[in-house]
């Protein structure tokens, strides 16, 4: 896809940190020499065309006090994944649930929810609500040996 200099202005801010402040839009707009408008119609058309899958934040969970944090693959009947789908994403203390079909037999886990808390009695405790609340029960907790660095692609120098 080719893109227009105006694009490409948007996108060169974009593709790194957003602004923190509590207009980012405007701020992008103004040193893209865009209105915000502009640049919200920009950002919105470029993702319904596919050129950007994706746009959001991402959070560094650990400087907001979330210090814990732990990937559980659970046993999910497809049947009542929606249902669990639901209860998960809902909790505060989820950031984000998937299923994914398990190709392997020693394998069984086809749920995951990412869980986040201050301590790992927190995350230990959303796991025992959702044992007591859903119809998951068998689960294993996939513990982080270290995060690696997260990055954005840079499209545009």
């Amino acid at each position: 896809m080719e893109f227009t200099e105006k694009e490409r202005a948007v996108l060169r801010i974009v593709q790194k940190d957003l602004p923190d402040t509590l207009t980012p839009y405007a701020d992008i707009a103004a040193a893209a020499n865009l209105t915000e408008t502009e640049v919200l119609t920009l950002l919105k058309r470029l993702q319904d065309c596919g050129a950007i899958r994706r746009f959001g934040a991402s959070i560094k969970h650990q400087r907001t006090g979330w210090a814990c944090n732990a990937m559980v693959a659970w046993i999910a009947s497809p049947g009542d994944v929606d249902e669990i789908g639901r209860k998960a994403a809902e909790h505060p203390h989820i950031s984000h649930c998937y299923y994914r079909p398990s190709a392997y037999a020693e394998w069984p886990y086809t749920f995951y929810t990412m869980i986040h808390g201050r301590s790992e009695e927190d995350c230990l405790e959303v796991v025992r609500e959702l044992c007591r609340t859903t119809t998951l029960k068998e689960y294993e907790i996939l513990e982080s040996e270290k995060e690696l660095k997260k990055i954005s692609m840079t499209y545009f120098a």
